[in-house]
């Protein structure tokens, strides 16, 4: 567990001990696992992760680990979303669409770096949907074990991914592209990241 000074009482929110908590979230965490980007950093700087949390865990908000947001949902560690957002690279050019983990942290990260942002559930993201090939970014605040068709009908061709993958019961970091209508996704850093449930792979049958 990382260790904040002067951090918050548990539902209290403080001004100036959640911004010593930021600064040691990036010296600490962020710097020291290759996050240096100076876009991720000012955006990890500049919106306080304890107001997308429970009450009772506002105190804990910059732990480096995933935080439980309750109904199965939780907030990844700062390591996974500033990965995600560096790998990202996004720009005012893009039309993004993410994928929310429950916490709605990462859309606030992205939401001032693009064009426009469309966020969505889950249990969207999984459904049928007539929207096609619009989105040139789209990131999964999550460990997937699919990829829907939904959401590749979404991406126009060259349209970037990053989310996690989930394979042989180990979560990573992934990132891909639409080529020829199919996503390929390249798993990069082995690193915990918060399962979805609602993309997990259909049980095959054996005998």
């Amino acid at each position: 567990m990382t260790i904040v000074q002067d951090r918050p009482v548990a539902g209290a929110p403080n001004t100036q001990s959640g911004a010593a908590a930021r600064k040691a979230m990036i010296d600490s965490q962020l710097r020291t696992s290759g996050i240096n980007a100076p876009f991720v950093l000012d955006r990890m700087n500049s919106v306080a992760r304890e107001d997308f949390v429970p009450a009772n865990s506002r105190g804990i908000a910059y732990i480096d680990r995933a935080i439980a947001l309750g109904g199965g949902r939780f907030l990844a560690s700062p390591i996974v979303q500033g990965l995600m957002l560096q790998e990202a690279r996004p720009t005012a050019a893009d039309k993004a669409l993410l994928v929310d983990g429950g916490s709605g942290y990462l859309a606030e990260l992205v939401r001032p770096l693009v064009g426009s942002l469309e966020v969505i559930g889950p249990a969207d993201a999984i459904a049928a949907s007539r929207k096609k090939g619009a989105v040139t970014l789209l990131m999964i605040d999550g460990a997937i074990e699919t990829f829907p068709v939904a959401l590749q009908q979404r991406l126009v061709e060259g349209g970037r991914v990053v989310c996690g993958m989930v394979r042989y019961g180990l979560t990573r970091l992934a990132i891909g592209r639409l080529a020829a209508g199919q996503v390929a996704l390249l798993p990069l850093a082995e690193i915990g990241i918060p399962v979805l449930p609602e993309f997990a792979a259909k049980p095959e049958w054996s005998f």
